[in-house]
């Protein structure tokens, strides 16, 4: 038997962010997401809950699928669970000294992030696309992405690590409900069957990217292995599930569909 009760505590527990420890970029995403008669910080079924709202359970998470794997699958049984992840869009990068005040500078990263850099967390989950209790919302944001020198940082960053990730705008969103939906992020022109390397090349993406998409697919069903062209495995998508591609969440807006990422701007909630 499942169990709602409402508490105005912090979670520390594995299976979320508490209120007084999660980062600017999720405080802020909760703030805008939720409406007046949502409740907040709701205890469900031994897990915490960003956002309750009527039955829909809303989850935020900005990163690290696989910690929030538990959760989703238990929460999934019984209720209707809302999987909120943000995609930078365009991200703004500012480094402070490491008194973490002094501020050295501010400048626009070349990299743009899409809806298809969704599989790079979801291959964590991909299970649960399947599952009728499960959602996902995708929402395209403008961020800052606040660095810091830190002694022993990542060589690659000469030592500068993220201290923060804040949140500037919401400028998309697209709601993906089923497997029919995230086959609709493929791009027109692919082939069936197809390679992991040509799907690369049609998103314009990586290997790995491609990949990581053609694994989420297949375990979530909704493509399979149609043999192989030398070394390549052949995935081909199952008929019923072409043609989706995700609906843009409420609000006012231009929308034409995922694969265009024409989707819903504006009004949240």
């Amino acid at each position: 038997m499942s169990s709602t009760h409402s508490s105005a505590k912090p979670r520390a527990n594995a299976g979320g962010i508490g209120t007084m420890q999660e980062r600017s970029l999720h405080a802020s995403l909760k703030d805008w997401y939720a409406r007046p008669d949502d409740r907040l910080e709701v205890h469900v079924d031994g897990f915490w809950v960003d956002i309750v709202r009527g039955d829909l359970l809303i989850e935020i998470q900005t990163r690290n699928f696989s910690s929030a794997k538990r959760k989703l699958a238990a929460l999934t049984t019984d209720h209707r669970v809302r999987l909120v992840y943000p995609i930078a869009r365009e991200k703004w990068i500012i480094r402070l000294a490491e008194n973490g005040l002094d501020r050295l500078g501010r400048r626009k990263s070349p990299k743009r992030g899409s809806l298809m850099h969704v599989f790079e967390e979801l291959v964590s989950i991909p299970e649960l696309m399947a599952r009728p209790n499960f959602s996902l919302e995708v929402l395209l944001i403008r961020e800052e992405e606040v660095r810091r020198k830190q002694p022993g940082g990542r060589w690659r960053r000469k030592g500068w690590g993220t201290y923060d990730r804040k949140l500037i705008d919401v400028v998309g969103r697209v709601v993906l409900d089923s497997p029919s939906d995230i086959c609709g992020l493929l791009p027109d022109g692919l082939p069936d069957p197809f390679t992991s390397r040509e799907l690369a090349g049609a998103l314009g993406e990586s290997r790995r990217l491609a990949q990581k998409t053609a694994y989420c697919l297949r375990r979530m069903g909704a493509a399979e292995v149609a043999g192989k062209r030398g070394n390549a495995l052949l995935y081909t998508t199952r008929r019923e599930e072409r043609g989706g591609g995700g609906r843009a969440a409420a609000g006012p807006g231009a929308s034409r569909g995922a694969q265009g990422e024409g989707i819903c701007f504006g009004a949240h909630g």
